[in-house]
């Protein structure tokens, strides 16, 4: 119930700043640190409730004022602050009841990406690599580092797969809806009579996992050590460097060849499984919850079609949201927080509907706050 949330934040907030009073806290510097952080993340709600008090009470003064007020000029000023009033409070409760709405844990965490090619060959291949740029020039923008954890090239410069890991605060919570199949219209380099072919590529994100995120029993991995080969520079290419890692139990492969020693290899890897392991326990976790299912934008599933790049057109639409933009060469230059934005809005907006259709049936219909 977001009224239950709502009183248990707000304790917990006197809590905090009690806490952070007392002399003692402020020689535990791993304890301060913790509380500071916590007070940062629930002061924005604390300061939507004091400015929702405020609006009320101003609420309640101007009616009380045209109860008893009989002077016209007065009154219309007292109609004027009611009107304000009222507005304010609309706009903080609203703004209220999205703060309440319960975090994902793993939005704070970094990203592991991969894109790989779909349908058209040469041409799918290319776009995948596109794409990649596309996303790091983004974060770049935001000043998240990117790691290519492994990649396989095509020819013309396409890239059949890349694995990257990308760095940086929130990295999740801007990029977790782009798992999908995107889809690009174009004519290619290669095509003499100027016909528009359509070709794909696949993306997945999934939250970087820690070790306190996953039980990994290490008798469930073979691990296989050999000589890196293709793309990873000279000195890799000298030893027995390159690691591959088979989880029995899923099937998982990974392999990493890009680091220099076996034992970067080896740690990169297991990163890599951890993380992949992770997101089959969300998804398996997601599958059970309808609600969580309903709330989504997407199924964030590797096969679900969620945008097309028209190149003839000149624009890009996210299926999900309806959402069309004809900015197709700002969007490939990793200006992508238009669209982000809106499939963020999209998805708080489904959660806030779910969580306030909840809160009135629990209360046979009632106001949620």
């Amino acid at each position: 119930m977001l009224e239950e949330h709502l009183s248990e934040a707000l304790r917990r907030y006197e809590e905090v700043m009690a806490e952070l009073s007392v002399p003692e806290t402020h020689g535990d510097s791993a304890l301060l640190q913790r509380l500071l952080k916590e007070q940062a993340e629930l002061s924005p709600l604390v300061s939507c409730v004091e400015a929702l008090r405020s609006a009320e009470q101003r609420e309640a003064e101007a009616l009380s004022m045209l109860g008893e007020e009989k002077d016209e000029e007065l009154r219309a000023l007292a109609k004027e602050e009611l009107w304000e009033a009222r507005r304010e409070k609309e706009a903080q409760a609203a703004k209220l009841k999205e703060l309440l709405l319960p975090k994902d844990p793993n939005d704070e965490k970094n990203v592991v990406l991969e894109i790989r090619a779909g349908a058209g060959g040469d041409e799918a291949a290319l776009f995948a690599a596109e794409l990649f740029r596309m996303y790091r020039q983004y974060a770049e923008h935001r000043g998240w580092k990117v790691e290519i954890d492994d990649f396989h090239e095509s020819g013309l410069g396409g890239m059949k797969e890349v694995i990257a890991t990308v760095r940086g605060r929130g990295a999740f919570s801007r990029l977790k809806f782009e798992s999908g199949v995107h889809r690009v219209q174009r004519v290619p380099a290669t095509e003499a009579g100027g016909r528009i072919h359509t070709s794909t590529a696949s993306v997945a994100v999934m939250p970087e996992a820690e070790e306190v995120d996953v039980q990994l029993d290490l008798k469930d991995v073979r691990i296989d050590v050999m000589r890196a080969s293709g793309n990873g520079g000279q000195c890799v290419n000298t030893t027995d460097s390159a690691v591959r890692l088979t989880h029995y139990p899923t099937g998982i492969v990974i392999y990493s060849q890009t680091e220099k020693s076996q034992l970067q290899n080896k740690e990169k890897a297991f990163r890599l499984l951890r993380s992949k392991l992770y997101a089959l326990e969300l998804e398996r976790r997601q599958n059970e919850t309808a609600e969580a299912r309903r709330a989504q934008i997407g199924s964030g599933d590797r096969s679900e079609k969620i945008r097309t790049y028209n190149f003839p057109q000149g624009r890009v639409t996210d299926h999900r949201i309806k959402l069309t933009l004809y900015s197709i060469e700002r969007v490939m230059d990793g200006d992508l927080d238009e669209i982000l934005d809106a499939l963020i809005h999209a998805s708080r907006a489904a959660e806030l509907a779910g969580a306030t259709d909840s809160e009135s049936a629990g209360k046979g219909g009632g106001n949620s706050l």
